[in-house]
């Protein structure tokens, strides 16, 4: 449901309408708020309504207002150079034909300034930009970017502009990102017709996501009024480009406005480029109506069908969840009040929602709409469902919620739980994160469309005492139960499974596709491919000069030095990075390994959750739940797999450790991660399995979203062996791991295996430390620090005493069947490691790649949703993937010819210029202060070597590009494997004797026979 755009605009002469009382220099730095403009002043096409001053989150907010249009306007100052931009517009959605979807996608495709085809892409290229994108939401539509690049954010503020406000729209566009139909191959006589569409495959992809159709679906019965903004693929064919134009001209307006600004560039200079667009038009009478959901009178109950789960057991796959109406959004208080209540029902493993429906096995896991949403609409809702639920134990669901709800109204909540969210609340102000205007935008648009104040959900700070206040008073929040909970107005929502649901689906689509086509002609079908193909072909050497662009010499040669220094504590190494943090302490730990047993390795993602959940044998885990929000920001575990910056064939491998907290709850901190590493009672198969449970729950939908990810992780498996460690615990072999002992229930190896991870997880014996805190609070640091690892054993891992599983030629051409519509893919080579000279060109000519072919190929006339190369500096792996991808067969085939086309290509300075713009934009986006200096902690990277790898980046020539395409994609050894996975629905192409097919299902069949390759078969259980 997103994608991003942009192109760029050019001043117009037009003087602005300033009054003389405005007439003065105004600035942006929140912290000079008495340089800010004033309510009534005038600037720019603008008059200022309000401003305020937030101490707390140390930002000024100004809003104002478009004389001439209406247009609504926040600007956020504050000291930060990552700039944000964002317009928006309201959009409901009038039916579900994805209206606002498909024009969110058609709106990008070309402007009348920069009349190029898909200038959001090529901006990608011709930007230092950290955040490029847009979203459609359920109500309004919004495009978003931010850079740290002045001249860049002006560049990108007018393409955005530009391109809502003065699209093109053509049929052409219409046709490759929204729908049509035609030949799948159109060389190939015989080859079916078909659907076609970069945003009707992508709906078909999210359709398959069985968690994200049951909220859609729900929402069709709780929201009526607000229809599918995503699209339906059956409606999806309704919509014509007559009706997208007339939305785009009812909805696309200054009047239906709201812009949004942040960082510390000027205010002026924003007003003044915005106005440029803005007052080119009139304004105009708008409906912005606020859609509300249903009123519920009495109780209600919906049932719909959905597809069955092939990676759980048949018997327990009922989704089902209890709804109420809920308060006026606008009444910031009391929604922050239910915003507490929820966490106090529903957050952790300890809460009583958790532990009254999934501990007592109902259910593996929440619905996807659980929770209170006060941003969806004017009206809040508040939703208690479960997954994997057996058809006998619907009733009890509902029951037993209200009864909990029942329970905590007469009981109350304890004084700790509710002192706990609020200080997760402090440390989140505390903590700065680097992206802290991208994420205010998010949090500010989609109540700002549904009539809450903005200002008011900035003011954090008074919301909060407010709330203190009414707490006080006693009952407050059981008040809140029994005023919106303690009643039978409310939905009951079921999705039961149906063997039948897929089939009908593809029947329903065949039969669509025939009353469509039955009155067509397939030559002129093939004639609007071939004229479509012919287009998409031309773009490829059309004229850009029309886009504005950085150049590579934009970027700084020189990386930003961020000092650290090295110390022994306890005789274990310690990285310490001095900076301000705002009384915040960063710890992390990577205790390593020289290697494991295969059956150790296999069950360390395991552990990692299970000391999170399971507790003690003298504390529960909802004691140590509380701890850990009374006195941390968080604490946590990992996997740490790290390919050595210089050989590709040795690893790290470990554990890693982190948590933050105030300086004075150092030590609570360090005795909550001594407890969970140490101490944890792994002797519990019934909590086991109920974690188990709800992991392997959630698995097809993790697929259905990032199937691509999984695909290049078990094609990576065959090449290195960090890809090989990286899927094993990451990967689809842990997918089937898992989903196996949720189907078997037998814990006895995970259990005895996490008890033997337990003796070495928490030891010094090779452990190194990272600290990030400020200058006054290292003292404090050390002699905690001390303390804390005074208190951990030495103890050495095991080493493994035979071969690991190990992926071979066997199973390096692999398909897993599941049940998509459309299908995710990937192929992989192995390369270089991080400080190999060629690295550099290789990482540029992935990025060419993407942008000069494979977009092209795979997703403009090849229909997937996305598609791309990839090389991974720090793995020395380079591939392809494809995501949401209706013809796989097509895109291997122009994978398979990529490197040759690279190398055969003529690169022109400017495409390689543009190249390093788009790699140096993730190498240098801003990051949090607790990030700095962790690259070399966690791989062993310094800034030497970034340093040199930077300087070899910004000289990669036209010349190295192609040296290292014909090399390493071109001129492989004989003997060098090419990995390729494919997941997705078994075709008539996937043959036994050229792909190893991969069952993922579970059922009692495939729990008798061995899958094939032998390797998942040898995965003990």
């Amino acid at each position: 449901m997103l994608r991003g755009g942009f192109l760029l605009g050019r001043r117009l002469a037009s003087k602005p309408n300033i009054s003389a009382l405005s007439r003065r220099p105004f600035a942006s730095v929140s912290t000079d708020f008495s340089r800010l403009p004033k309510a009534g002043d005038r600037l720019h096409g603008f008059t200022v309504q309000r401003t305020k001053l937030i101490p707390e989150l140390e930002l000024t907010a100004v809003q104002l207002t478009h004389d001439k249009t209406g247009a609504d306007y926040i600007h956020v100052a504050r000291d930060d150079k990552n700039s944000v931009f964002s317009i928006g517009f309201k959009t409901n959605p009038t039916d579900d034909t994805g209206t606002p979807h498909i024009l969110e996608h058609v709106t990008l495709c070309g402007s009348k300034k920069y009349p190029i085809r898909d200038p959001f892409f090529k901006m990608l290229q011709r930007s230092l930009s950290n955040f490029m994108n847009a979203f459609t939401s359920g109500d309004h539509t919004s495009y978003p970017f931010a850079t740290t690049n002045p001249v860049d954010y002006y560049n990108l503020m007018d393409v955005y502009l530009d391109a809502t406000l003065f699209p093109l729209l053509k049929e052409s566009d219409f046709k490759q990102e929204g729908w049509r139909v035609g030949p799948e191959d159109v060389t190939d006589k015989s080859s079916p017709i078909l659907f076609k569409g970069v945003v009707y495959n992508e709906m078909k992809g999210q359709m398959s996501d069985s968690s994200y159709l049951y909220y859609i679906r729900f929402q069709d019965h709780i929201f009526p009024s607000l229809h599918n903004s995503g699209g339906d693929p059956p409606k999806i064919p309704d919509l014509t480009l007559e009706r997208l134009r007339e939305f785009h001209h009812c909805h696309y307006h200054p009047s239906n406005a709201k812009v949004f600004t942040y960082g510390n560039l000027s205010l002026e200079d924003h007003l003044q480029k915005v106005n440029e667009k803005l007052s080119l038009f009139e304004r105009i009478k708008i409906n912005q109506e606020l859609r509300e959901p249903i009123t519920l009178e009495k109780p209600m109950e919906v049932t719909v069908t959905g597809p069955i789960d092939p990676l759980m057991e048949r018997s327990q796959q009922f989704k089902t969840s209890i709804s109420w109406i809920m308060n006026d959004s606008s009444d910031v208080v009391e929604t922050f009040g239910l915003g507490v209540l929820n966490a106090l029902l529903i957050d952790g493993y300890g809460s009583p929602m958790y532990q009254g429906l999934i501990e007592s096995k109902l259910g593996s896991d929440f619905t996807p709409n659980t929770g209170y949403d006060s941003s969806s609409s004017k009206k809040a809702m508040f939703s208690i469902g479960l997954q994997r639920v057996k058809e006998e134990d619907l009733p009890k669901v509902a029951e037993t919620v209200k009864d909990i709800l029942r329970k905590c109204h007469k009981e109350g909540f304890e004084q700790r739980k509710v002192d706990g969210i609020l200080h997760q609340l402090e440390l989140a102000l505390k903590h700065k994160t680097a992206n802290f205007g991208m994420s205010l935008m998010q949090r500010l648009k989609p109540t700002w469309f549904n009539g809450v104040d903005p200002f008011d959900s900035l003011a954090w700070e008074e919301t909060l005492d407010k709330f203190k206040s009414q707490y006080a008073k006693g009952g407050y929040l059981e008040g809140l139960i029994e005023k919106y909970l303690l009643n039978d107005k409310h939905l009951t929502f079921t999705m039961a499974p149906s063997a039948e649901y897929e089939s009908s689906l593809a029947t329903a689509e065949a039969a669509r596709l025939a009353e469509i086509v039955k009155d067509s002609d397939r030559a002129a079908l093939e004639k609007q491919e071939e004229e479509l193909a012919a287009i998409q072909e031309a773009a490829r050497e059309q004229d850009l000069s029309c886009l504005p662009t950085l150049h590579a010499k934009d970027i700084q040669r020189e990386l930003e030095h961020k000092e650290v220094s090295f110390s022994k504590v306890g005789g274990v190494g310690v990285q310490w990075r001095l900076a301000p943090t705002n009384g915040l302490t960063y710890f992390r730990g990577i205790n390593v390994f020289d290697d494991l047993p295969e059956n150790l390795r296999l069950y360390l993602p395991l552990f990692t959750d299970a000391i999170f959940k399971l507790g003690t044998k003298t504390r529960s885990i909802e004691d140590i739940e509380d701890a850990i929000k009374l006195k941390t920001g968080g604490i946590s575990s990992s996997l740490h797999i790290s390919t050595n910056h210089s050989n590709l064939d040795k690893v790290e491998q470990g554990l890693a450790w982190s948590g933050y907290c105030l300086d004075g709850n150092l030590k609570e901190m360090y005795e909550l991660l001594r407890t969970v590493l140490t101490e944890t009672d792994f002797d519990q198969p019934t909590k086991l399995n109920v974690m188990v449970q709800g992991m392997a729950g959630g698995f097809v939908n993790t697929l259905a979203e990032s199937g691509h990810s999984y695909a290049r992780l078990f094609a990576a498996a065959h090449l290195t062996p960090g890809g090989e460690l990286s899927e094993l615990t990451g990967g689809l072999t842990q997918v089937r791991l898992l989903s196996k002992l949720a189907a078997t229930r037998d814990y006895s190896v995970a259990i005895d295996s996490m008890k033997k991870i337990a003796e070495f997880a928490g030891s010094k014996a090779s452990l190194r430390t990272a600290i990030t805190c400020s200058a006054d609070a290292r003292q404090a640091n050390e002699e905690t620090l001390g303390s804390f690892l005074d208190t951990l054993p030495v103890t050495k891992a095991p080493v493994p005493t035979a071969p690991g599983l190990g992926f071979d030629e066997a199973t390096s051409r692999a398909f897993f069947p599941l049940p998509y519509q459309v299908s995710y893919s990937a192929m992989a080579k192995r390369t270089v490691p991080y400080t190999h000279s060629d690295g550099p060109a290789l990482q540029i000519l992935a990025h060419l790649l993407t942008h000069k072919h494979l977009h092209h190929e795979i997703r403009e006339k090849g229909g997937a949703y996305g598609g791309g190369a990839f090389h991974q500096g720090n793995g020395g792996v380079f591939g392809y993937y494809s995501y949401r991808d209706p013809n796989v067969p097509n895109t291997l085939k122009i994978m398979e010819a990529a490197g040759k086309w690279a190398a055969q290509n003529t690169w022109t300075e400017e495409s390689i210029d543009q190249a390093k713009l788009g790699v140096f934009q993730s190498i240098d986006a801003p990051i949090s202060v607790n990030e700095e200096g962790m690259v070399q902690f966690v791989h062993g990277i310094t800034e030497d070597m970034r340093q040199a790898r930077r300087e070899q980046l910004l000289d990669v020539t036209a010349g190295d590009v192609q040296r290292v395409a014909q090399k390493y994609l071109v001129d492989t050894p004989k003997d060098a494997i090419t990995a390729i996975a494919v997941l997705g629905e078994k075709r008539e192409w996937v043959g036994e004797k050229d792909w190893a097919v991969l069952d993922m299902s579970i059922d009692e069949e495939a729990l008798k026979v061995p899958e094939i390759p032998e390797l998942m078969a040898k995965v003990e259980l």
